[in-house]
């Protein structure tokens, strides 16, 4: 069989005039693959390559794997047992030159299996690819000696080339972008392409993961091996409809390549790419995840042999890096298990582990409805956590978790956008909004408003119709799911259906007509909670939106007609004191140091009460107490009552079972008496799980957290003189109510009442304070130096030309 005839039978495989002539692409690149194969055994067998040659035709690339493509290059290697040079060259030109003439591309080598060897010992690439390859013809030990010999090669020398792989993976992933987000991407080089399943192939071979691992049973697209199979079947067609080799999807050829595999138009071809891309993306990120750990550790991590097991939540521990559950979590019998992990994972950067994704997947049931309030608590602190939830997010999507917690994310999942200045697709959109959202916490009185209304903002969008309607009707369906108040699920479904506007009325309409700001008022039902949620949430959709979508000149806009409009609504009202229980008031006439610890509304929430003489620096210890036993305020309301300090704290274990209210009440009166020294105690704390945690990731150094949004102090007036109320808003710690109580009362500030809400990450925290008279008046800026001393540091100066977030 001449090479004329070759291209021939390719030709007329690839004419099919008629649609029921023409094979479909997988059909299509197995008889590329059995046409190709038929020529070579046949070609071989004339020029004598025999099982007893001493040579053997071996393909690599698209014709190793089985997947040759239309206009493929063919990858072979002429293996020879040290034959006679001459004797390997006349074989060589009577084999290639055919091919050449036919103008078939061909990527040749000639070598014998040392030589191969040795190239694959010093060339990653070509070690890469000769990992692929298959027996054609001829001699078949040979071909057994180079591929086994390979393989040992890459087995035990992985150790010293995996950083190179890794450097050259994000190169090529730097050069070809990403092909979840890309208008024109290229399925082969891009982030989450052909390229990348090989990379899973090399490393399954190197034993150190599985090449294709069970991403779960609700996973969107059904897996890693369907996104496979789907990205060769786009870049065949994409062959057959170019006319030549092409691995960029471009504009012009989208509509019909979609209709060719009847996936439909340009915008459903790009959907179905974004969705293999972002399952083909994640089992890389977990592959080489779970191949770094594979290998020996480096720097200070190698001191540790064997990683520990950290708590940091109910069932959720720190390990070997990762987040994973607890040997004694179960998760078919924990519905908030799956929040709980998340959370954890979005707060110390660390990735959940693959291996726990499975086990929630496979057994986690779903959140009954309402949620439970510490399964909210949790999903906040997730969408506060800014750039860490983008990588939690997509880990949960991708092995179908996300799913099943807001099902109505199926409609938005990979939808592309439909205009060029939008950057991500719109469920990325969606998570890129709360992460620029979790920035401006601070702003608002309500930060969990903000970030749960920034992630359903467009929840609407893929379901027909206007899309602020139908997702303000689908918010309402969430926050009731949710467990949110019913007046905040008004709020929420109010900020879903006018998310555009203030933008729309800024950059349209005149703002000098008053029949204009009267109308957004109007609109708003004169609710200034809703107007400044909104204000920020513009904000964070222009910003998660593309580059240049917000400026200066549409901030000036929007904020002269938000400030108009403040004129026409009602002010804002004071913070005023909680009252006091009558059975806690009789405690507090009757004296003395009580402490009572009961359940409150949740699974794994308390409520601890607090009556004692009301001494300086009360408040503070009552808090250190509480933290040092790992219990996290999510709420306290602060006061007196005949000389006795009645506080009382919702609070929620970090892991396992609270203390008895004894030994807390122990703890205090000694913390009251000077013998415990809380603030250090807690500061401590802090720093020896900050280097466990630097040294499980490897780092060197102990990182620097940073809140996502700066603090924020607010300050009101009182009808009393000199006292004042002082509101803080600001990105949670742990302890920060006992530092912040420590710090005002060491300034002499007097602690008069306080209300303390904690909202996923974020607290709101006002307190009723007395500056004293005369002399020992305390100022203001040395409270506001004093409680800044003690908050999460804000987020460092943008350098010039910095963009915002690059969350991953």
């Amino acid at each position: 069989m001449a090479a004329d005839d070759l291209v021939r039978a390719r030709k007329q495989l690839l004419d099919g005039r008629s649609r029921s002539r023409r094979l479909d692409t997988s059909a299509l690149r197995q008889a590329l693959v059995d046409l190709h194969e038929f020529w070579l055994t046949t070609k071989g067998s004339e020029l004598g390559i025999t099982a007893d040659s001493g040579f053997a035709i071996v393909a690599v690339g698209g014709l190793g794997r089985r997947e040759l493509l239309p206009y493929s290059d063919l990858d072979l290697v002429l293996l020879h047992d040290d034959m006679d040079p001459e004797v390997v060259g006349a074989v060589a030109d009577r084999l290639w030159y055919p091919l050449w003439d036919a103008h078939i591309k061909l990527d040749h080598s000639v070598r014998t299996v040392p030589q191969a060897l040795q190239v694959a010992a010093s060339d990653l690439t070509a070690a890469m690819g000769m990992l692929e390859a298959r027996h054609i013809a001829g001699d078949a030990e040979l071909t057994n000696l180079l591929i086994g010999g390979v393989r040992r090669q890459w087995r035990t020398g992985i150790r010293s080339r995996f950083d190179e792989l890794v450097e050259m993976t994000q190169a090529r992933w730097s050069r070809s972008g990403e092909i979840a987000h890309r208008a024109e991407p290229d399925v082969k080089n891009g982030r989450g392409g052909l390229r990348d399943v090989q990379l899973l192939d090399a490393l399954a071979i190197a034993q150190l993961t599985d090449a294709h691992a069970s991403l779960g049973p609700d996973t969107p697209g059904g897996g890693l091996k369907s996104a496979h199979a789907r990205l060769l079947d786009v870049r065949t067609e994409l062959h057959r409809v170019a006319g030549r080799a092409r691995d960029q999807v471009r504009a012009q050829d989208a509509d019909e390549i979609g209709a060719a595999l009847r996936i439909g138009d340009r915008f459903d071809l790009a959907r179905v790419l974004s969705d293999s891309a972002r399952t083909i993306g994640y089992s890389v990120d977990v592959g080489l995840r779970t191949a770094a750990n594979g290998l020996p550790r480096r720097g200070l991590s190698r001191l540790r042999r064997v990683p520990v097991r950290r708590p940091l939540d109910e069932g959720v521990v720190q390990h070997a890096g990762e987040v994973v559950l607890a040997r004694d979590a179960k998760p078919s019998k924990d519905p908030g298990l799956i929040v709980r992990v998340a959370a954890a994972a979005a707060q110390t950067g660390m990735p959940i582990g693959a291996s726990t994704l499975g086990r929630l997947s496979d057994s986690a049931p779903e959140l009954r409805e309402p949620w439970p309030r510490e399964a909210l608590a949790d999903l906040l602190v997730l969408l506060g956590s800014g750039p860490r939830m983008a990588a939690v997010v997509e880990a949960l999507d991708r092995t179908g978790l996300w799913g099943r917690l807001l099902p109505e994310w199926g409609a938005v999942r990979d939808l592309p956008p439909r205009d060029a200045v939008h950057t991500w697709t719109v469920d990325r959109h969606l998570v890129e909004t709360a992460v620029q959202a979790s920035a401006f916490t601070t702003r608002v009185t309500r930060p969990d408003l903000l970030v749960l209304g920034a992630l359903l903002h467009d929840i609407g969008k893929g379901r027909g119709g206007d899309h602020s309607i139908v997702g303000a009707e689908l918010a309402t369906q969430i926050g009731n799911r949710l467990g949110l108040w019913p007046s905040d699920v008004s709020v929420l479904s109010a900020m879903v259906r006018y998310h555009l506007l203030l933008p729309d009325t800024a950059t349209r309409r005149d703002l000098d007509d008053p029949a204009t700001v009267q109308m957004v008022a109007d609109a708003l039902g004169h609710d200034v909670l809703l107007l400044e949620l909104l204000y920020a949430l513009a904000e964070a959709d222009s910003l998660a939106t593309g580059p240049g979508v917000w400026g200066d000149w549409k901030a000036s806009l929007i904020g002269e007609l938000v400030r108009r409009c403040r004129l026409v609504m009602a002010g804002e009202a004071l913070p005023v004191p909680d009252p006091i229980d009558p059975e806690h008031a009789a405690l507090a006439e009757a004296g003395g140091v009580h402490v009572m610890l009961g359940p409150a509304e949740g699974q794994h929430t308390y409520t601890v009460t607090v009556i004692a003489p009301d001494v300086p620096g009360l408040l503070s210890d009552a808090a250190g107490v509480l933290a040092l036993h790992s219990l996290r305020v999510l709420a306290a309301s602060v006061g007196s009552h005949e000389g006795s300090a009645v506080n009382t704290f919702t609070v929620s274990p970090r892991f396992g079972a609270p203390p008895q209210a004894g030994l807390l009440r122990q703890e205090l009166i000694r913390a009251t008496a000077g013998e415990l020294d809380l603030v250090t105690m807690l500061a401590e704390k802090d720093r020896i799980a900050t280097e466990e945690q630097a040294l499980e990731l490897g780092v060197t150094a102990v990182p620097v957290q940073y809140a996502q949004a700066p603090p924020r102090i607010i300050w009101f007036e009182t009808a009393v003189e000199g006292q004042v109320i002082v509101e803080l808003r600001t990105e949670d710690r742990v302890g920060l109510l006992c530092r912040l109580a420590a710090e005002l009362e060491l300034h002499g500030a007097d602690v008069r009442w306080a209300k303390v809400a904690t909202l996923g990450n974020s607290v709101v925290d006002s307190f009723c304070l007395n500056l004293g008279a005369g002399d020992s008046r305390v100022t203001r800026e040395d409270l506001e130096s004093a409680i800044l001393s003690v908050v999460p540091a804000p987020p460092p100066p943008k350098k010039d030309g910095e963009e915002g977030s690059a969350a991953g």
